[in-house]
């Protein structure tokens, strides 16, 4: 206790007395011995009163010891059922958990771990993945500050996250190895390669690597398969040192649409584990045959380098008429180039303005720049008279496309009518134009876009000289081509934002998690979080329905569907409340990830041991594990002690005494007519 409580104390006790004193004997001349009781009873009420005010404490200091934490975390994934280890694993944590001398020196919290770590409730070993470093990490950050060993009960097969045998750990982790540890002879497909998308009659590449584990010289043959037609085999030899294949193919897309596919390797002779030898993927086809119109009054040689430098791009194809002798309909075409147009051009303007097709426009020479200026096209031009050549200047602020300077300033100059430039739409300037030398802030090539019309202007003919000197230049046709390529890809895009997308994958291994993501914008493009999402998924076959509402998670709707048998399926995403849709369909296969093991892979639990400090056991050594744990004297008990402030006195018992004093004093005060 505090001097200066002590002080109060007395203090209070002094008052007491003085007010006692004032009240029964001071001036009093008939000092009956009744003042006495009444002077002792008011005195102590008074001072206990005081007492309560002061409130005095007193330090206590409290000695706490603290165990060591004794972390078991036991693989609950699907790998476990398949070495036939459940049984076994679980009375191995059984054990653990019900040693006495165990319990006695440790505190002992236990954990399951699949894709992620949580305390151990129950074992369903149901896990479709499985992330050992995860786990580590999480009891490593828990127990930070504390000594916690780690008793890891898996087969040491990690299918997801960071390689576990380099993991840095501040406590000693003891694996326990579950599962099969001899080594059989096993052919497997490791990984996979391929694009998601492809054009339809164009080749994609597939990239597989196979791996082999086993002593002898094996043979065996590598094949691609398509609704059960060989599309790619090859024979492949292996040996103990060669154990590593790469097979790189090329496969054409004959079909529009989602394709799926399987690759697969024969079984070799002895091979235990036969379903790591095939992994299905897919592939979507896309059919974006884009088709130029190009439109022309005069014959000229840009005709025949545009359709070259389109063309270049075997998904695009290029129809070439003089205007007097098109018929048909220019909508069956994404993008109109107008060359060099006159009042032959009428009809077909109007028809562009109507439909609102995107066109590119190619002035000349013998271009009627007094018929364009009167079509309201948004541009025109006060040409005189007269032909200049116009050099082209880089534009570094166009922002339309992604288009490099592939030396434009060097390109011959194109010829034209003189004449000012003016634009009255919102426009972008790729190449302005440069006239002997001078720079000026008149276009060359402009794009304009309004009402999702897209188009183009050059104020100028000969892009068969810049082909040629593009040529010169780099030994190649290839810029050019780029070039002109990326303008007919912006100009022919007639691709609206949606207001709803949906991001699936096309193919989930047999009983994963779909997980399917969804953004829904109103009408002016923003992110609407008020809306409700429903994803309705249909089994191709048996025509089971299943609907699941969508989530909010940031900025972004999200679904999980959960335990689909393997085949095909079809989803679609509602809005409710909108006639807004999104369609697709995804296939689930037979692969299992955590059945394309073979063994239990000791070798990596072992390098974990033994960079932690650790020691490797195997299921049936229990006994070894409890003695290396009970002996282990830097598993040692802490102690710690607490200093706290403790009342003196019990405000509750102190006040009841109080007013128990006080109401002997006013009965005898009142007995003896004091009142």
């Amino acid at each position: 206790m505090q001097t200066i409580t002590i002080l109060y104390i007395i203090l209070a006790l002094l008052l007491s007395i003085s007010v006692a004193y004032f009240q029964y004997f001071f001036k009093e001349k008939n000092k009956a011995k009744i003042n006495v009781v009444l002077f002792v009873l008011r005195t102590l009420s008074l001072f206990l009163l005081l007492l309560l005010l002061i409130n005095p404490t007193i330090k206590k200091t409290e000695l706490i010891n603290t165990k060591p934490v004794l972390a078991v975390l036991v693989d609950n994934s699907k790998s476990i059922p398949y070495f036939k280890e459940t049984k076994r694993i679980t009375i191995f944590l059984s054990e653990i958990k019900n040693d006495n001398n165990i319990k006695e020196k440790f505190d002992i919290n236990s954990f399951s771990f699949g894709s992620d770590v949580k305390p151990l409730d129950s074992l369903s070993f149901t896990e479709n993945e499985t992330n050992v470093s995860k786990a580590i990490t999480a009891v490593n950050d828990l127990y930070e500050d504390k000594i916690a060993p780690i008793i890891i009960l898996s087969d040491g097969n990690q299918t997801i996250g960071n390689n576990y045998e380099f993991i840095n750990s501040k406590q000693k982790i003891y694996p326990i190895v579950f599962g099969d540890t001899i080594q059989y002879q096993d052919l497997k497909i490791s990984q996979l390669n391929v694009n998601k998308y492809s054009y339809i009659k164009n080749k994609f590449p597939v990239e597989v690597f196979l791996n082999y584990e086993g002593k002898e010289n094996v043979s065996s043959q590598f094949s691609i398969y398509k609704e059960g037609k060989t599309v790619f085999t090859k024979k492949i030899q292996f040996s103990e040192t060669n154990n590593v294949q790469t097979i790189s193919t090329n496969i054409t897309s004959s079909k529009e649409g989602l394709q799926y596919y399987t690759a697969s390797i024969n079984k070799i002779e002895g091979e235990k584990n036969t379903k790591n030898n095939s992994k299905s993927f897919s592939v979507e086809v896309i059919d974006e045959q884009t088709k130029v119109l190009i439109l022309t009054s005069v014959l000229h040689p840009d005709l025949g380098v545009l359709k070259k430098s389109i063309e270049s791009n075997k998904q695009r194809s290029v129809d070439v008429f003089l205007i007097d002798k098109f018929k048909f309909n220019i909508n069956d075409y994404q993008l109109v180039v107008l060359n060099q147009p006159n009042n032959s051009f009428n009809k077909i303007l109007n028809e562009v303005k109507s439909s609102n097709s995107n066109y590119f426009l190619i002035s000349g020479a013998n271009t009627d720049w007094n018929f364009i200026n009167k079509q309201q096209l948004g541009f025109t031009k006060n040409a005189l008279n007269q032909t200049e050549n116009y050099g082209a200047s880089f534009s570094n602020s166009f922002l339309t496309f992604s288009q490099k300077d592939i030396g434009f300033n060097q390109f011959p100059p194109l010829k034209d009518q003189f004449g000012e430039v003016g634009i009255s739409k919102e426009h972008q300037t790729l190449l302005f134009q440069n006239i002997n030398g001078l720079e000026t802030q008149q276009p060359l090539l402009a794009t304009l876009e309004e009402n999702n019309q897209k188009i183009g202007v050059l104020f100028g003919e000969g892009l068969w000289k810049w082909r040629a000197a593009s040529f010169l230049n780099s030994n190649s046709f290839e810029d050019f081509d780029v070039f002109i390529g990326n303008l007919v890809q912006y100009l022919a895009s007639n691709k609206k934002r949606n207001r709803l997308e949906v991001n699936a994958e096309s193919l989930y291994p047999a009983n994963a998690s779909i997980q399917i993501s969804a953004f829904y914008t109103d009408k002016n493009y923003l992110f609407d979080s008020r809306a409700f999402l429903e994803i309705t998924v249909t089994n191709s076959v048996t025509k089971e329905v299943v609907k699941n509402p969508f989530s909010l998670i940031n900025n972004a709707y999200q679904a999980e569907i959960e335990n689909l048998n393997a085949g095909d399926y079809e989803y679609k995403v509602s809005v409710k409340g909108q006639n807004i849709h999104k369609y697709g369909k995804f296939k689930i296969t037979d692969y299992q990830i955590e059945e394309q093991f073979t063994n239990a892979n000791s070798e990596k639990l072992q390098k974990l041991a033994n960079r932690t400090g650790g020691k490797l056991y195997f299921k049936n050594e229990i006994e070894k594990l409890k003695k290396v744990l009970l002996e282990d004297k830097s598993f040692y008990t802490t102690q710690k002690s607490i200093s706290k402030e403790q009342n003196l006195i019990d405000w509750k018992w102190v006040l009841f005494v109080v007013i128990g004093l006080l109401s002997i004093e006013w009965f005898i005060r009142k007995y003896y007519g004091k009142i």
